[in-house]
């Protein structure tokens, strides 16, 4: 009996600070690597330009995951679980454009799917307010600074990564235990 077919996915996504992500999607079941960088601006950026707000672009994580394991629907669930979607270029206290929610589709599936699950979220009044993601078409990634890559695994005991990042990874684990990667 033949193995079940791996579909390599790659996701584009910003919700505001990206060791946030980052950290949750490190967890997630099917996911073979986690990348953070710049997309939807200008110009190739560095950490000091997009940060300054001025380069349009975003900070995003890439998400290379097996479909077969995690799909594309279960991504986005988790995207918009662990960040308020509803906040325009503000994720608590990291406030511009570079801070926007923002999926970036690769597939014109992807774009579908992320319409699709945003018209529910619409429908199913999940949010107080209404949800203010942007939906864009994948242009360029580029990856940001070394030091960006695998922050909080690295820093875990830094301000930032205890007061920020733990809530949201702490969110991630009971709402998706059962789509957590083996520990």
């Amino acid at each position: 009996m033949a193995d079940a077919k791996k579909t390599v996915e790659t996701a584009t996504l910003g919700g505001g600070c990206f060791w946030c992500l980052e950290a949750v999607f490190e967890e997630l079941e099917g996911v073979s690597s986690v990348e953070s960088g710049y997309s939807g601006g200008s110009g190739t950026p560095n950490y000091q330009e997009v940060s300054g707000g001025d380069t349009g672009h975003a900070e995003v994580v890439q998400v290379v995951f097996d479909s077969s394991v995690t799909t594309f629907d279960e991504v986005l669930a988790v995207f918009f679980t662990i960040h308020d979607p509803t906040t325009l270029n503000r994720q608590g206290a990291d406030v511009g454009t570079q801070y926007r929610s923002v999926i970036f589709y690769h597939s014109p599936e992807q774009k579908a799917t992320a319409r699709s699950i945003m018209d529910q979220l619409a429908e199913d009044k999940v949010y107080n307010k209404p949800v203010v993601t942007q939906l864009t078409s994948m242009e360029h990634f580029y990856p940001a600074e070394s030091y960006h890559q695998d922050y909080y695994s690295r820093n875990r005991a830094q301000g930032y990564c205890r007061a920020v990042i733990d809530p949201k990874v702490q969110k991630f684990r009971q709402k998706f235990s059962s789509k957590r990667k083996s520990q």
